[in-house]
């Protein structure tokens, strides 16, 4: 058994040539790593890596972060700036001992003294839609939060190990140095080779709320589909923040157990994820929330050809 299932339809590329990999018997833990390049070396994923969307002063801080179900080693890195391949970065911190998390400057100081590439992160185009959402909201006075979609990739290979990576450019327009779920263990993501992984994408600050991945995996754990687990951890979440809280964000995330069973929830119209296993032919499907339950279909080819319109299309400036 072998499977890989990501978030968004943006992992598709990568998805598709790490299923072929864990096919052939690579080991998840690389697999999940070089998927997440391939969606951050691709500048038109206005929220991942190279063309990310900048912070509120216009640079472009990169969270990541990477985990190992075997052994729970992990590395995460937060604020990180103008470096390629901040998944990379946290693989490798993953292999330390110590100071397995690193956050701005210092994150950017050990990537360079590892051998990591400098790169200039933020590009015409980012800057673009930048100026274009100035516009549109902060010289109206209004709100600017808005954009925040990680790619988060969960992968089991035919040795049964289990490995989980996420890469996001954080939320559009965010405070300098602001951190969401993404890096943050058991929130963002979390993995457990004897049980499953789970990894979130949405309003981070909200996804924080329920340590939603890692309760993902409880419940899996407990004897839960990943599918039930999916679904009640969304919206018992969403239940208490509205009750709570007064308000509750973008919440969702996809999930597989160790038999390389998959599930996936939001309470969002419109969340897409890629998925391929052993059984289930590279397959992206199109998540539409249905009362308390998630209803999946794969998308056709118009909304494929939509989809690359969409992130092709020019900026209005």
């Amino acid at each position: 058994m072998w499977g890989i299932i990501a978030t968004w339809r943006m992992a598709l590329e990568g998805v598709s040539t790490s299923a072929t990999a864990l096919q052939a018997g690579s080991a998840a833990a690389t697999s999940v790593v070089d998927a997440v390049v391939t969606v951050e070396d691709y500048p038109l994923y206005k929220s991942v890596g190279y063309g990310g969307l900048p912070t509120e002063n216009g640079e472009v801080e990169l969270d990541a972060a990477w985990m190992d179900g075997d052994t729970l080693a992990f590395g995460a890195v937060g604020n990180l700036i103008d470096i390629a391949n901040p998944v990379k970065v946290a693989h490798a911190l993953g292999r330390q001992r110590y100071n397995s998390v690193l956050v701005g400057q210092g994150a950017r100081e050990w990537a360079l003294s590892q051998g990591f590439t400098p790169k200039t992160m933020l590009t015409d185009r980012a800057m673009q839609h930048y100026r274009k959402r100035c516009r549109e909201t902060l010289d109206k006075g209004l709100s600017p939060y808005d954009g925040h979609d990680t790619v988060g990739i969960i992968a089991l290979d035919r040795q049964g190990s289990m490995s989980v990576a996420t890469s996001t450019s954080g939320l559009f327009m965010k405070k300098r140095g602001r951190l969401g779920d993404s890096p943050i263990i058991g929130s963002g993501f979390y993995c457990d080779s004897e049980t499953g992984a789970a990894t979130a994408t949405g309003m981070g600050e909200d996804l924080m709320k329920g340590c939603t991945s890692y309760e993902i995996v409880r419940r899996m754990a407990q004897g839960m589909t990943p599918q039930q687990a999916a679904d009640s951890v969304i919206y018992e979440l969403e239940d208490k923040l509205m009750s709570r809280f007064g308000r509750a964000g973008d919440l969702s995330v996809v999930c597989m157990n160790r038999h390389g069973e998959f599930g996936a929830a939001t309470n969002i119209k419109t969340f897409s994820f890629v998925v391929a296993t052993a059984t289930q032919p590279l397959t992206v499907f199109r998540a539409d929330r249905l009362q308390e339950k998630t209803h999946y279909q794969p998308v056709d080819d118009d909304w494929m050809q939509a989809y690359n319109a969409r992130i092709r299309a020019p900026i209005e400036e």
